[in-house]
């Protein structure tokens, strides 16, 4: 008989005889790597070993729960490296690392859910069914979790196998209470994990989706049952246990009337995060509110502002999608566009070309076609424009999708025709003048009333509303204006509504 193992890229390869439990046992006395990514591949090579190691039940059941302590653990140490501003596309290199951490998370929750499946008492004690199932769903949870992290779609099968999990959970009868030692019921790890693909988890970055899972880790308590068949509204939506999908929305696609649907209502929490945001707007510090930390930064108000308002819209669609195959050029970044609108053709900034596959008055889905993108998140400011024509449209990439790394789609909306290219003159800390390059979106007849400002997030202080700008055209102009408003707030950008200032400095 002989050990599965696998190589670097996760693939199985036969190699020396099989371990027993006692060799297990003894890797895991070993003090854990320093890289903890090095240990990712030697976990699910004891994992896939233990079941059909030579020991009793018992022996195998703590084996089994040292492997699930020390993976989390080690996935747990990985997480950061994750979130920390990852190109668009996902490099090679941390793609890998992601899919190492995917197939150990499916093998733990092979192993883990399996006790349930075996027939009889077996010798010895066994794991509570409380226990493997609470276990189970946290690690499928973090499947799906890690999936969103890099715009990817999620493994085959993982919503279906969350949601049958937790069915068993129910039938059982013990999905209401936290299991010994744990400080979360099945329900609550089960509905955080719902409502964050109801969050639309593409339309986030790496640190985003991390925060969200935090909050919902926190406020699924909030979520309000409903009948699957009740009647369409924002915020409400319905999961089918057999199909291996996320929650859908009601008002973006009725529930069939012949299946065993479960339904549930967001309002309550939406209600929640509108009085949080509230309350950072005031000032008050995110640990008063049970948040976490990430929620004082204009990233964190700004996701916690698009999910309230999110769930409570209507939910449909302004304008028809029409098929398109037409190519354009892209840049990204306020500093790339910058020069583009102020130099031209002449600026040394990075484009790429994409091809359109669909559009609609405010806005596209692109797929990257050639190029190098630079770098691309979520939340970040862009220009496009087609091959044949010269102005730069603005937009804001609100969603992208990366199912390996040469392929890439993205999500824009329009936010401005054109943009006129100015510097923000401020004070800064060491009592000198700092510049910053911004952009100034034009009014829109029926749609924006005033300018718009966009800025580098956290360039600008919060308590200042009064601002310098200095515009270069065919003469020099400088412009006194107030922020009246903050339209919008990314990790990348903070859109800002401005004004000509009554009372100059």
């Amino acid at each position: 008989m002989t050990k599965t193992t696998f190589d670097a890229n996760g693939k199985n390869r036969q190699a020396a005889p099989l371990a027993d439990l006692r060799s297990i046992l003894q890797w895991l006395d070993l003090p854990p790597r320093l890289m903890p990514a090095a240990e990712l591949v030697l976990l699910r090579s004891h994992l896939e070993s233990l079941r059909a190691a030579a020991g009793t039940t018992q022996q195998r059941a703590r084996a089994l729960e040292r492997l699930y302590t020390r993976s989390t653990t080690v996935i747990a140490d990985l997480l950061p490296t994750l979130t920390s501003d990852l190109a668009l596309p996902v490099p090679r290199n941390a793609r890998r690392l992601v899919r190492n951490v995917l197939d150990l998370l499916q093998t733990l929750a092979d192993e883990t859910l399996a006790p349930l499946a075996e027939e009889g008492p077996g010798p010895g004690p066994r794991q509570s069914p409380q226990l493997a199932l609470a276990r189970g769903l946290h690690v499928l949870a973090q499947q799906l979790m890690v999936s969103h992290m890099i715009a990817s779609p999620v493994p085959l099968g993982a919503w279906q196998r969350l949601h049958q999990t937790y069915a068993t959970a129910q039938r059982l009868q013990l999905h209401a209470a936290a299991p010994k030692g744990g400080s979360r019921s099945l329900q609550n790890v089960y509905h955080a994990a719902v409502l964050l693909g109801c969050a639309q988890p593409a339309s986030m970055t790496p640190r985003e989706v991390l925060f969200l899972a935090a909050c919902f880790e926190r406020f699924a308590d909030q979520l309000e049952p409903l009948v699957a068949t009740a009647t369409a509204a924002p915020g409400n939506f319905w999961i089918d246990p057999a199909r291996d999908l996320p929650a859908l929305s009601s008002l973006r696609k009725q529930p069939p009337e012949t299946a065993p649907l479960h339904g549930f209502s967001c309002t309550r929490l939406c209600l929640l995060l509108n009085a949080q945001i509230a309350q950072l707007n005031a000032g008050r510090p995110p640990q008063e509110l049970d948040l976490p930390d990430f929620a004082a930064t204009p990233a964190g108000r700004g996701v916690l502002g698009r999910l309230a308002a999110r769930w409570s819209d209507s939910g449909k669609r302004r304008f028809l999608r029409r098929r398109q195959s037409q190519r354009m050029l892209l840049s990204a970044g306020v500093d790339r566009i910058w020069q583009l609108c102020s130099q031209g053709e002449a600026a040394n900034a990075v484009v790429s070309t994409w091809m359109i596959s669909n559009e609609s008055p405010d806005g596209y889905a692109v797929m990257h076609v050639s190029g190098n993108t630079g770098v691309l998140s979520v939340g970040d400011v862009a220009a496009v424009r087609a091959e044949a024509e010269q102005n730069w449209q603005i937009c804001l990439v609100r969603w992208a999708l990366s199912e390996n790394p040469e392929h890439l789609e993205l999500g824009l909306q329009i936010l401005a025709p054109t943009a006129v290219p100015a510097i923000l003159a401020q004070r800064s800390d060491n009592a000198g003048t700092e510049y910053l390059r911004v952009l100034i979106l034009p009014e829109i007849p029926n749609l924006r009333s005033g300018q718009s400002l966009v800025v580098a997030a956290g360039a600008l202080p919060k308590e200042r509303t009064k601002m310098l700008l200095i515009v270069e055209g065919k003469n020099l102009s400088v412009r006194e204006v107030n922020s009246v408003s903050v339209d919008e707030q990314t990790g990348s950008v903070e859109i800002l509504s401005i004004e000509p200032d009554q009372n100059p400095f």
